[in-house]
């Protein structure tokens, strides 16, 4: 049997259900798996813990699955999982909203899996080397519950280099998505660039944030920062915004924004669409004197560890302080953070800092935070990544 002994001491997070044993727990491994390979978790004491996924390449060296002793971890397994949570979703799933995260991967209990519905189309992503051995498993069992006409893999991740997995993309089952797959969230047409496109092709886990950060841009000058295919500034539109400036440094962004804001009928002559270096145009509108009246500051992942996040939080007050400059009194600021390094603690933390170097007086005024498509396992807090404020800046 393959088995993997815990260090003493270093058995009560499985006991509680995470999802996670790290190599520096592991004080005997038995029958010598293969990356990729089911292995049985025992204590030292040799109680039964769980059954999960083995891989001594990565630090995190086993990933849980399964703490019930009578469940097989087979074919039927996934499926049952895979089907559990595409169920779970498809109350989402209307006429005003086609797109939506399938799996998320450890929250589902299906580890370094994520799957997104786009349209007709799904996106895969694989993290973890024993996902990566049942793939053809979970693409069949997406393809019968849902009849897609297509599912396209996009995994060229950091994290399958930890995995000892090369990065692979194409397609797995179907047609290959067209170059613009369109969408429908919230009631807003877009085009998706799946095969091309960042991530798995859209970021879905603002559909919510999106609007509610709408519904205080009528009449207002509005800037979109790291716009991407245009989420806020299309809501902004659709909420009558006076005008809207979309800042991304990705040509492909811009050019797909542009399109979106043409097919969804909105007056082009509002909106002006920049590729450019964030960080940059806020230091050159700061010095035209430009001012708006609400920011959408949505940036990358700053912080991918805990190592980074001093480093990080630097980067998030420099480019909040930036975007409170740029307000004029009473405006908006709609600010996020990816980084599941930095809590909303933090997080308001260095905005407070922000504002106190811009000089400026601030409310925070509404907490943002992932879909419901985008779950949190009680057992999993790592998996709430997602975090913004609306701040007034007075």
């Amino acid at each position: 049997m393959k088995k993997i002994i815990l260090n003493k001491g270093k058995d009560k997070a499985a006991w509680q259900l995470h999802p996670w044993i790290f190599s520096g727990a592991i004080a005997q491994v038995h029958g010598k798996p293969q990356n990729g390979d089911i292995v049985s978790v025992f204590n030292q004491e040799a109680e039964f813990i769980a059954y999960g996924m083995y891989n001594g390449n990565s630090r995190v060296a086993v990933r849980l699955l399964e703490w019930d002793p009578q469940q097989e971890i087979n074919e039927a397994w996934w499926r049952k999982r895979v089907a559990k949570a595409v169920n779970n979703r498809k109350a989402l799933l209307t006429e005003n909203n086609n797109t939506v995260r399938l799996i998320f991967a450890e929250a589902d209990f299906l580890p370094g899996l994520i799957a997104d519905k786009y349209a007709d189309y799904i996106s895969i992503q694989v993290h973890a080397a024993g996902t990566e051995a049942v793939k053809a498993i979970i693409v069949d069992e997406l393809a019968n519950t849902l009849k897609p006409l297509g599912i396209y893999e996009r995994s060229d991740l950091k994290s399958r280099e930890h995995e000892g997995l090369p990065d692979t993309n194409g397609l797995l089952f179907g047609q290959t998505p067209p170059n613009f797959v369109d969408i429908i969230e919230n009631g807003i047409s877009y085009q998706v660039n799946i095969v091309e496109g960042q991530k798995s092709g859209f970021y879905c886990d603002q559909r919510e944030n999106r609007a509610i950060t709408a519904k205080y841009t009528k009449g207002k000058r509005v800037l979109d920062c790291f716009c991407y295919s245009g989420g806020f500034t299309l809501n902004a539109f659709r909420e009558g915004a006076a005008s809207v400036t979309s800042v991304d440094s990705s040509a492909l962004a811009i050019e797909t924004l542009i399109n979106n804001v043409r097919n969804n009928g909105f007056d082009v002559s509002k909106h002006q669409a920049v590729q450019s270096d964030v960080n940059k145009y806020l230091r050159d509108l700061g010095e035209q004197g430009e001012k708006f009246d609400l920011i959408v500051l949505d940036p990358p992942k700053y912080a991918p560890s805990r190592s980074s996040l001093e480093k990080a939080s630097r980067a998030y007050k420099d480019l909040n302080r930036r975007g409170m400059l740029l307000l004029n009194s009473g405006g908006l600021l709609s600010t996020y953070s990816c980084s599941g390094a930095m809590d909303i603690d933090t997080f308001k933390q260095v905005l407070a800092w922000a504002a106190l170097d811009a000089g400026k007086e601030i409310q925070f005024i509404h907490q943002f935070s992932q879909p419901e498509d985008h779950p949190v396992r009680a057992s999993f807090p790592e998996g709430e990544y997602l975090k913004g404020l609306l701040v007034r800046v007075l």
